[in-house]
């Protein structure tokens, strides 16, 4: 009988091995395919990230978000194809241009019927989720989990939707985000690879920063660009936009200014919500920190250029006090895969869904074509793949990230997927991608800030773009001689030959990329005067 039990004790632990060598092997074969952090900041300028060496950067460092430059690589020519913020997310889901994933401009309907990147990464035996914004119509779908900001979010105490229902919480948007993603990671299933989007509202408009930092750069005064007094020369749509610092950003609303010396009360505000839903202890001390701020204007009594300079500054420190949560929670996300030794075979990622304007041309916001909003941050690490302190100086778009991930996971790329993966090119084994233009579409017109339609390509040195709609208008760009784009040289005879061969270029790219008349469809008349008028109604009395 003793030798029986024995026997069965045997035969038991035998099984038991075998089982547990088969989960250690199945979690080894996981650990095998690179888990994926894709963070993606909403409005993150270029210039406001400290490893890309701007003197705003230098002010206001990001040193957690340039803990990636660090470990791995930065990307200087890194850009979007259509500079708005739905738009962007469609394309980085699709790896298609906005006339092919249909979804073009904020408002329209995302299919998310579609194929799209998290649907490929679950079929491929990953755990997939997202958590923040998500700023497209429906609910996400291709995650095994999400919990996203209802519409655009709000930073104070926010609204988040899950599969059961919507609750608002109390806290700061970045900071629930953080949280949100860190506690997912703690509970994932460990025995999968996994893709994560961690989706931040910041910096996007109106700029709030969290309390911790409402007066981190109080002293601190920003350098305001050589171009925020503008002489548009030759360039109709930038000469009509509507989203110049001082003309254009509502005082109470984005500047938090106040309507008189000694009140709380803020001047021109239309959007109440964003203050009004702060508890009774948040506005208290909301108000202390900005109260001192906005009796100090009242004194000094300016008017004419000093106001728009002092303008300028109260942008910029709330956009930068803004960004501060961004870097520590990023932070926070590559201290515990590192504390968890994830980070060896992890893949993380730090961008925005495109650029952003920081005073040039006078300008906040997105849309143009131009360097400062086409132009986005990019930074990656994958230890052991990518190597560290590298650069890559190839055109890339996040038209490109959904084939890149695939490829990093070893998954197959779909062939209607537009974009190109880069992965050879970030891992040091290829200079550039095979192209030599890259193709820009905006649509979101009439609208805010009045951008004119337009699409174009880039080069490594020339720039063209279309403007169209209630205009037509062309312009050109050396950028090697004019990296600021102030001279449009459509006209120029110098350049006639050069400007004949992007044109010819242009053309050749809309068919690759399957571009129809209807992408060059005009709005009504009505339609843009009605566009006008509402923002008349809308920008209320100024400060003067």
């Amino acid at each position: 009988m003793k030798f029986k039990c024995l026997y069965f004790v045997i035969l038991i632990s035998f099984f038991s091995c075998k089982e547990e060598k088969k989960t250690t092997a199945e979690e080894n074969s996981a650990a095998k395919k690179p888990n994926i952090v894709f963070i993606m900041a909403d409005d993150h300028a270029v210039k406001a990230i400290s490893a890309y060496g701007s003197e705003i950067g230098k002010l206001a460092p990001t040193p957690n978000i340039d803990r990636l430059a660090k470990n791995g690589v930065i990307f200087r020519q890194n850009y979007n194809t259509n500079s708005l913020c739905g738009p962007s997310r469609a394309v980085i889901l699709t790896g298609k241009h906005s006339h092919e994933n249909g979804f073009r401009m904020n408002g329209e309907q995302f299919d998310n019927a579609q194929q799209t990147m998290p649907k490929i990464f679950r079929n491929n035996g990953y755990q997939t989720a997202v958590i923040g914004k998500w700023h497209l119509s429906g609910k996400p779908t291709g995650f095994d989990y999400w919990r996203i900001l209802e519409d655009q979010g709000k930073y104070y105490n926010p609204d988040f939707i899950t599969e059961n229902d919507t609750a608002r919480v109390e806290g700061y948007a970045t900071d629930l985000i953080t949280d949100y993603s860190l506690d997912w990671l703690k509970q994932r299933d460990t025995s999968k690879p996994f893709f994560l989007m961690v989706q931040h509202k910041a910096p996007h408009r109106n700029w709030m920063p969290a309390l911790r930092h409402v007066n981190k750069y109080d002293s601190v005064e920003f350098p305001l660009p050589d171009s925020y007094f503008p002489d548009f020369e030759n360039q109709e749509a930038a000469e009509e936009q509507l989203m110049t610092i001082y003309e254009d950003m509502y005082e109470g609303h984005d500047l938090k200014m106040s309507k008189a010396k000694g009140t709380d009360e803020l001047a021109s505000n239309p959007w109440t919500d964003d203050f009004d839903r702060m508890t009774a202890e948040q506005r208290k001390q909301w108000n202390a920190a900005y109260r001192p701020k906005n009796d100090a204007f009242w004194e000094q009594d300016l008017h004419g250029e000093a106001l728009a300079r002092y303008k300028g500054q109260r942008y910029l420190k709330d956009y930068m006090a803004t960004i501060a949560s961004i870097d520590e929670g990023v932070g926070r996300i590559l201290d515990y895969l590192e504390a968890q030794g994830l980070d060896e075979n992890t893949l993380v990622v730090y961008t925005s869904d495109q650029g952003f304007y920081l005073g040039e041309n006078g300008w906040f916001d997105k849309r143009f074509m131009y360097e400062p909003s086409f132009r986005m941050p990019l930074l990656m690490q994958l230890p052991g793949k990518i190597p560290q302190q590298s650069e890559v100086n190839a055109m890339t778009q996040n038209l490109d990230f959904a084939p890149t991930f695939l490829d990093v996971a070893g998954i197959e790329i779909p062939q209607d997927m537009q974009g190109i993966s880069f992965k050879d090119v970030v891992y040091g084994d290829k200079e550039k991608l095979d192209r030599d233009a890259i193709y820009y579409h905006y649509y979101d017109w009439p609208a805010f800030h009045m951008v004119k339609r337009h699409y174009g390509i880039k080069t490594d040195r020339y720039k063209i773009m279309h403007f169209y709609d209630d205009n037509d208008a062309w312009e050109f760009y050396d950028l090697q001689e004019d990296p600021k784009e102030k001279n449009n040289l459509i006209n120029n005879p110098d350049y006639q030959e050069e400007i004949k061969i992007m044109k010819q270029k242009l053309d050749s790219v809309q068919q690759h990329y399957n571009v129809t008349e209807k992408e060059f469809e005009k709005a009504s008349e009505n339609s843009i005067e009605n566009a006008y008028k509402n923002f008349e109604r809308m920008r209320g009395k100024p400060i003067e």
